[in-house]
């Protein structure tokens, strides 16, 4: 048995039915529980661009969003859902859009509890929160095990998963399939032949890296919310030409979607062997794209300029909604309408390359694959930072609060980034799905457990916000009614020096 089919097999077993169940089971949960709390995607939209003012935190509420879309919007976006329509068929989007609905509750019960049990660290003045908070402060220190799994696996997930590997891998690809797609010109690395293109992109992109993450959560914050509406607009824009000019292929589109999803295309007896394998793919790099349950959105959440629980939460619900109905409907509906995905030989970025080339005749494919390439590589970019924070807090936690074992792995991230180019495709994904499935497990025990307190926050904020009519007016949320946590403390000049 070679190494990659070794991997697989531990992927099939980590993303079998059990951990299918457990997703789409708590989704549903959570959406009941919460009284069906997407209806309020309008609400959260709004609050998403509003400022709470006099509010503790790090870093606003757009800019906590946008920090966790730097994390969610990623390759994920334009190779990882190339890559679930290839392996498990066009249905795959379908189910990556079930999970992601229902998943908008799960975001949403995260983001609440990331500010409820949030606290402010005494040595480094900036906030603390997470999963691994929300597991500690909320369930009780017995289940203190259960937090360090779920930060062990986040630092496995940031240094091997979404964090590095697959982001500079699709980097490296898009960069090098545009500038040397015949690989003309190559350098020998170990034994191995790589484009110049590739070794350059690599230095490039490390030394970009190193120069945002060791300013910390602030400077990665700025760099998001500057990048990120910048780079969506432009690749929904695109998107959305392709959409317009074939309005004709959308119904069939769908059709073929539907149909794919329920096993209808596949021949007898193959059925349910179809609808897993859609649903695997589908689920896992819907959770790989927009994290809904993975718990990495919290940790940027919990830093949010806010004193409402229930506000954040509203918030954090919008990036699900983006991530993936918004932005990865596009990247499918271009796969599917031109049927780029069944071109044999193809994979990763080349596939999405290959739709929107097609989907686009009267553009030069010169620059459809500049534009794509562009998108690929800032999406990666902000990425890589996002996870780079999460990794960071996640081993604050894991190390009691070492700030020189966060320092270490800044370094260590920055050389994973190098050395990411250098892995092939099938094995970066496979691993990355792994730590995924590891990381959710522990997040979306807590969620369940908690989530009497979630519909208890939600309720009081709701009922606070009737009696007053508007927010500027309501009562506050104030330690003693129905806060189990004492007050955050307030922020000091030293906020933000260990960053």
């Amino acid at each position: 048995m070679d190494i990659i089919q070794f991997i697989g097999d531990i992927d099939a077993f980590v993303w079998g039915p059990p951990m299918i169940v457990l997703l789409l089971g708590s989704h549903l949960f959570l959406t009941f529980r919460t009284g069906f709390i997407q209806r309020k995607l309008p609400t959260a939209i709004k609050l998403s661009v509003t400022k709470d003012p006099d509010a503790p935190g790090d870093i606003s509420q757009f800019g906590a969003l946008t920090t966790a879309l730097s994390a969610t919007i990623g390759t994920g976006n334009i190779v990882g859902v190339a890559t679930a329509i290839v392996a498990g068929g066009p249905g795959a989007m379908f189910w990556m859009w079930l999970a992601a609905l229902f998943g908008m509750a799960t975001k949403f019960s995260e983001g609440l509890l990331a500010v409820k049990y949030r606290s402010v660290d005494k040595k480094t003045g900036h906030v603390l929160g997470g999963p691994f908070y929300y597991i500690e402060r909320g369930m009780g220190m017995k289940w203190r095990w259960l937090a360090k799994l779920f930060a062990f696996f986040g630092m496995c997930v940031g240094l091997f998963g979404i964090g590095t590997f697959t982001q500079v891998n699709s980097i490296s690809s898009a960069i090098t399939g545009f500038f040397d797609p015949e690989k003309n010109a190559t350098v020998s690395i170990l034994g191995m032949d790589y484009s110049i293109f590739t070794v350059i992109g690599s230095i490039v992109l490390a030394v970009l890296v190193g120069l945002v993450v060791i300013g910390g959560l602030k400077r990665i914050a700025k760099v998001s919310e500057r990048v990120i509406p910048a780079m969506v607009v432009l690749y929904v824009g695109l998107s959305v030409l392709l959409i317009v000019t074939n309005l004709d292929k959308i119904p069939g589109a769908f059709v073929t979607i539907f149909e794919s999803a329920f096993g209808l295309q596949a021949a007898a007896g193959g059925m349910l062997g179809a609808i897993i394998i859609a649903m695997q793919k589908g689920i896992a790099r819907g959770i790989f794209s927009n994290e809904a349950g993975l718990g990495s959105a919290p940790i940027a959440a919990a830093a949010a300029q806010t004193k409402e629980p229930v506000r954040q939460g509203l918030v954090s619900m919008t990036g699900t909604f983006l991530d993936t109905i918004v932005v990865c409907s596009m990247t499918g509906l271009a796969l599917v309408m031109t049927g780029a995905y069944q071109i044999p030989g193809l994979e990763g970025a080349a596939v999405t390359t290959a739709a929107f080339q097609a989907g686009l005749p009267f553009i030069p494919g010169e620059v459809v694959s500049f534009v794509l390439m562009a998108c690929l590589v800032l999406f990666g970019f902000t990425t890589i930072l996002g996870w780079d924070y999460y990794g960071e807090r996640c081993l604050e936690y894991f190390s009691n609060g070492s700030m020189k074992a966060v320092k270490t792995y800044r370094w260590l991230y920055i050389a994973a980034v190098f050395i990411g180019p250098y892995m092939t495709v099938a094995a970066v994904w496979t691993i990355a799905d792994i730590f995924n499935g590891l990381m959710a497990l522990p997040n979306m025990i807590a969620l369940i457990a908690l989530s009497g307190v979630v519909v208890k926050e939600t309720k009081d904020y709701f009922a606070r916000l009737a009696a007053a009519g508007n927010e500027d007016e309501m009562a506050p949320h104030l330690p003693g009614d129905n806060w189990d946590i004492p007050p955050i403390d307030p922020l000091d000049d030293r906020l933000g020096a260990a960053n």
